[in-house]
């Protein structure tokens, strides 16, 4: 087994403080922001690891600060998004309470250091010196971690966020373009869904295009949302995939089966 300072070899493991971020203050995943690879997401994750919340001094004065994200479907997983060297405490709560400089001297892991580590605590910053020795290492990859592999077509569940992201992919495009499908939105704010159906140009990759560029892809009860509500709350997953030889109102029939079974045109956004 490596253990995570068998790489970093971090000297003072007294002075290190690891904070697991299971988000950045909204319902995003945590690792979208990193797959963004935007300034604007950067910046966010940093706030994100450099936040006091009320009552509260996460970090102190030269605290060596390392921040995690939770790999989706890999369990106790995480990955390493930034290393970096608290310089002034700002006495700031509810806010971003630190100045602080990153560690280039560990840039090279930064996107490829994979851990597992499960956290038996409620505390999310954990004390170096209590869990480095628990901190197993999985792998290094070989390039900055991207999620673009494609999962499969039953583990498809992405927000709206992140699908605009994947949907760039090559291999979630040529796994989506290929086939016709009955798929589900849900609300994550409220929990209201919406079942669809796919069997035009370009099959399930083609509808879904068409919602990252108009949001509510032509739903009279999307539109009413409005495109920043769906972009932030909106998840996206398949229901039943068929070929492309598939009749299409065999597509439509379960399309109707889905709405009954969910009861979209009662509780959901679904008018008929």
């Amino acid at each position: 087994m490596i253990l995570l300072n068998d790489i970093l070899r971090l000297p003072d493991p007294k002075n290190v403080k690891v904070r697991f971020n299971l988000s950045f203050g909204t319902k995003r995943p945590a690792i979208d922001y990193f797959t963004d690879q935007t300034e604007e997401s950067k910046q966010h994750m940093l706030e994100g690891q450099y936040w006091n919340y009320s009552k509260k001094s996460n970090f102190s004065d030269g605290n060596i600060t390392l921040g995690f994200v939770p790999i989706p479907q890999k369990q106790d997983c995480w990955l390493l998004f930034h290393i970096g060297k608290v310089t002034k405490d700002l006495n700031i709560q509810d806010g971003i309470g630190y100045e602080f400089e990153e560690l280039d001297e560990y840039k090279e892991y930064i996107g490829r250091l994979v851990i597992r580590f499960k956290n038996h605590s409620q505390n999310l910053i954990r004390l170096g010196e209590n869990i480095l020795s628990m901190c197993e290492v999985v792998e290094i990859l070989p390039s900055v971690y991207s999620n673009d592999y494609f999962p499969g077509y039953n583990n498809v569940n992405v927000s709206w966020q992140s699908l605009k992201n994947l949907i760039t992919k090559e291999s979630w495009r040529s796994a989506l373009e290929n086939q016709k499908g009955v798929y589900l939105l849900v609300d994550s704010n409220t929990g209201k869904q919406y079942v669809g159906s796919a069997y035009g140009e370009n099959m399930i990759l083609g509808r879904w295009e068409t919602y990252m560029q108009t949001c509510h892809g032509g739903n009279k009860l999307l539109k009413e949302l409005g495109a920043d509500y769906i972009k932030d709350n909106f998840y996206f997953t398949i229901l039943e995939t068929f070929n492309e030889d598939t009749d299409d109102q065999i597509i439509i029939e379960r399309e109707s089966h889905w709405k009954d079974v969910l009861q979209t045109r009662k509780f959901g956004y679904n008018k008929n």
